[in-house]
């Protein structure tokens, strides 16, 4: 079976982070299992000369992003070469899966692909939920109402995703409606650590994420490690001068090291097995890659208890989950005494392997996959 998965960006240092990275670990999953897949997505940020023809092992089809809308960012980007040749793309195409947002990729690409009577999968990720924003209203009106209506499936993270999700197509019927969580490839063996106390925040440094937060926990966490480190990894989109201000303000800068993107699987690895603890404050994921990431390691997590993770956190044992950002330096500081540390990483662990990894997920994706093309 030929798959067409379509997600709005990919740039190299992974700027738009979670959707791809799922739709990219989806993609390899099908292809090991001998469907034909292929991911399509526009490229940023990279220089001049042909774009990547594979990512990470993936074939992709990219093309290069045109910003026509720069004061929305991500929903305002598009390629008009993209979608000159986006109907051949998705009348050659046995199904189409599209990671759904508001903009002018993966909304095209679904209508298209309604329009054609292409059986249509689409992955909402958490983006697309109710708004009072007058512009997203209008996009809803003009095409997402359309698209989730007239969907052969429409796959949820969470129970709260799902509510909402339907909730934006209200009183009218959503697609059938089925949950795919997000998985990794399981690890060999739980990590071990050794030194002086490291804390990490591996994410895409964002307001939305609180980075801040992160920041904020330090000067309760040195009191009693003074030797302890904090590592801010991940692409800056906008939230970094402020952080590094934030810990200038604190006293603590000189305990945070800043090291930017992560290149590659292996470097993102290497660098969650180092940590004693690994930190995503944001109150918003609906279901972090990262913090999976993480756990498959045996890295302990503290995440927020408005995250799609933080029940399978808390009921596993994997981690803490906290109120709010002024919880976190208590939590970190429980997660480095040695006995709750190797409690939680053990739990983390074994969460992974028995939930949430990646070959999981793809029976339950080809499993919709089946209920959706014809026999």
């Amino acid at each position: 079976m030929k798959v067409l998965h379509v997600v709005t960006l990919h740039t190299p240092t992974h700027a738009f982070g979670g959707p791809t990275r799922v739709a990219l670990s989806q993609v390899r999953g099908l292809r090991r299992r001998g469907q034909r897949a292929v991911l399509l997505a526009l490229g940023d940020e990279f220089g001049p000369g042909p774009l990547p023809r594979e990512v990470e092992g993936v074939p992709v089809r990219l093309f290069r992003a045109r910003h026509v809308l720069p004061r929305f960012e991500v929903s305002g980007i598009t390629s008009p070469r993209m979608l000159a040749r986006a109907w051949g793309l998705v009348r050659s195409a046995d199904l189409v899966h599209v990671h759904l947002m508001r903009d002018l990729v993966t909304l095209p690409f679904a209508l298209l692909a309604a329009q054609a009577g292409t059986p249509l999968v689409l992955q909402t990720h958490g983006m697309v939920d109710p708004t009072d924003k007058p512009v997203a209203r209008l996009v809803d009106a003009l095409g997402v109402r359309r698209v989730l209506r007239r969907a052969d499936a429409v796959l949820y993270l969470t129970e709260r995703e799902r509510r909402e999700t339907a909730e934006v197509v209200a009183p009218e019927p959503i697609g059938p409606q089925y949950r795919l969580v997000n998985g990794v490839a399981p690890q060999a063996e739980r990590r071990r650590t050794a030194g002086p106390p490291t804390v990490l925040y591996l994410a895409r440094v964002q307001a939305g994420k609180r980075p801040e937060d992160f920041v904020a926990a330090m000067p309760a966490v040195l009191a009693r490690h003074p030797d302890a480190r904090f590592v801010l990894a991940g692409p800056d989109t906008g939230a970094l001068a402020a952080t590094l201000a934030h810990a200038e303000r604190l006293g603590v800068r000189h305990a945070l090291d800043s090291v930017g993107p992560v290149d590659g699987r292996a470097q993102v690895m290497a660098r969650l097995r180092a940590a004693d603890v690994f930190v995503l404050p944001s109150v918003q994921d609906a279901f972090s890659v990262s913090v999976l990431e993480a756990m498959s390691v045996g890295t302990p997590v503290v995440v927020t208890a408005t995250t799609g993770l933080a029940a399978d956190v808390e009921r596993a044992g994997a981690g803490r989950v906290v109120p709010d950002g002024a919880a976190i330096g208590p939590a970190v500081l429980d997660l480095l005494g040695p006995a709750a540390n190797e409690a939680a990483s053990i739990a983390a662990f074994a969460l992974v392997r028995e939930s949430f990894t990646i070959d999981r997920v793809l029976d339950a994706l080809q499993d919709v996959y089946a209920r959706v093309t014809p026999r």
